[in-house]
């Protein structure tokens, strides 16, 4: 279910990369949540980095939303750079498995097909 590469880049380099590997492969990046710095400006005691990227390419969005418009719940896309005991990692729920316990729809998987190829090839970029 999940596809996750460790690098041997800084958290902030593998973000870097990650932001430019996203948009070589004609995604856009809507978003960048950076949940360690927000847990850590509550209070939080967190070690870890962890960044969001919300990913999306907005022809394929709008074919899985054509189909089945309650699947805007589970869009965009989302691909981590995380660290974890001093590892930074990479990664992603894979839309494949994702969509298929979501929706039965032939076209959906397709789709999903599509945009797992391009996102695991955004994650190995930037590893």
């Amino acid at each position: 279910m999940y596809y996750i590469v460790e690098t041997e880049k800084s958290f902030d380099q593998a973000s870097a990369d990650l932001d430019s590997a996203v948009k070589r492969h004609g995604f856009g990046v809507l978003h960048v949540h950076d949940l360690g710095t927000t847990l850590r400006s509550k209070g939080i005691a967190f070690e870890e980095q962890c960044k969001v990227f919300e990913v999306c390419n907005p022809a394929q969005a709008a074919k899985v939303l054509s189909t089945d418009m309650r699947l805007n719940m589970a869009l965009p896309c989302r691909i981590s750079v995380f660290t974890d005991k001093g590892k930074t990692n990479i990664g992603l729920i894979k839309p494949v498995q994702m969509l298929s316990a979501l929706s039965q729809e032939a076209a959906l998987l397709e789709v999903a097909k599509e945009v797992e190829s391009k996102t695991i090839q955004m994650v190995d970029e930037a590893k």
